[in-house]
């Protein structure tokens, strides 16, 4: 099944303008911001990830609220598996600290 997957944005990594750590159910992870240049992501936005890139920036409720439901689906475990498929975690101390 094909998911966008809600995630928080922690940082934005300086050494690439384009690219985030964002934690999904407490698995952090880098994703690319490039799709939202018409809408610039920040640190504390919620975004909505598929395949490891921000499709679009969505409210902390609508965040919330997705989850809740993919939960109630059964597929909790299968987003945190895909966002796990990102690669490893970064490698910045700073992304690691919650």
């Amino acid at each position: 099944m094909c998911l966008a997957i809600p995630g928080k944005i922690v940082e934005l990594l300086p050494e690439d303008w384009n690219m985030a750590v964002v934690e999904v159910s407490g698995v952090r992870r880098k994703i690319d911001l490039g799709l939202l240049d018409d809408d610039p992501a920040k640190a504390g936005d919620w975004v909505l990830i598929h395949v490891g890139f921000a499709m679009s920036k969505i409210s902390e409720a609508d965040a919330l609220e997705q989850m809740r439901v993919l939960a109630l689906l059964g597929e909790d475990e299968a987003a945190r598996q895909e966002i796990e498929g990102y690669g490893p975690p970064p490698a910045n101390d700073n992304a690691l600290r919650r």
